[in-house]
């Protein structure tokens, strides 16, 4: 396991990558300049310990400690299979860091497993990258506000119920909620405390709507629903559900709370229909029930 030739160690410390050998016993007689520079701990501190002794001390993302049995380099010098692995190393200085692990096993001339060898790198870049389209994804899918989906996604979505109930004859429905008298909060209040109103609807929303649907912002202080696989009655008691829970809903302002109801147009999508039918039927009935005086639902235009 000794690395003897001079050529080979020097080829080894030219890469960024840690690399360290262990034997059977996973004890370390290897480390070179990349382990170094990614872990802190310099050769003379590591070589000749055990690879589990206070120096790694790898952890996965649900903080299981891997060093006693769940071990990659332990698993690959018992069954010889070559891993990789994400998780996280303890660094010299005390924080943990993310890193790629590889093992493989090392073997002597009679192909017996005598080690094995490690080559681990940092993997922040590639966290840091996966976390910033992790967020460019939020900006164009989420409303930031709310945190519920936002008109681009309702669009998407409503595309593919339409393409589902074409297939598979699968029905769904469209509630168009508006806050009622919103503009009379944010000149009464100002328009942070309008926000907070829209925080309170959207949590409601996002608390109490089934897991099949979707709810989404679609601008302002209008929100729409897409319901999968309702009828006319259910579709009417998950809007008359939402309409309640908004209607009870409390916002402290000191000295008061603030008191919002919703009106709701609810309407089922038919063989005809396009998206824009869909909504504009929607949202026809959601204007009735404005003028029919507000905080309630309808289903039924009359002509």
């Amino acid at each position: 396991m000794d690395l003897d030739n001079t050529f080979y160690k020097n080829v080894l410390d030219s890469l960024y990558d840690g690399v360290y050998f262990v034997d059977s016993q996973r004890r370390i007689t290897y480390w070179n300049k990349g382990a170094e520079a990614i872990a802190g701990f310099t050769a003379e501190e590591v070589v000749g310990r055990h690879c589990w002794d206070n120096i790694l001390r790898h952890v996965d993302n649900d903080d299981n400690e891997l060093c006693f049995g769940l071990c990659p380099l332990a698993a690959t010098i018992q069954d010889g299979d070559q891993r990789e692995v994400e998780v996280y190393l303890h660094h010299k200085d005390g924080r943990r860091l993310p890193v790629v692990v590889r093992t493989a096993p090392v073997r002597d001339d009679d192909g017996n497993i005598i080690g094995a060898v490690e080559v681990f790198n940092d993997n922040s870049a590639r966290l840091a990258t996966a976390q910033r389209l992790k967020e460019l994804e939020q900006l164009a899918l989420l409303d930031p506000l709310t945190q519920l989906a936002n008109r681009r996604y309702l669009e998407m979505s409503l595309n593919l119920r339409f393409d589902e109930m074409r297939r598979y004859d699968w029905s769904f429905g469209v509630l168009f909620i508006d806050a009622d008298n919103f503009k009379r909060i944010n000149d009464i209040y100002g328009h942070d405390i309008g926000d907070e109103v829209l925080r309170m609807i959207g949590n409601t929303f996002m608390n109490n709507a089934r897991s099949s649907d979707i709810v989404g912002r679609w601008g302002g202080e209008e929100f729409v629903s897409i319901m999968r696989n309702v009828d006319e009655e259910s579709m009417y008691v998950l809007a008359e559900r939402f309409r309640l829970l908004i209607a009870e809903s409390r916002l402290p302002v000191w000295p008061m709370t603030i008191r919002v109801t919703v009106s709701i147009g609810a309407t089922l999508a038919q063989a005809d229909d396009s998206v824009e039918t869909l909504l504009k039927r929607a949202d026809r009935l959601l204007y009735q029930s404005k003028h029919a005086g507000r905080n309630r639902v309808s289903m039924y235009l009359e002509e």
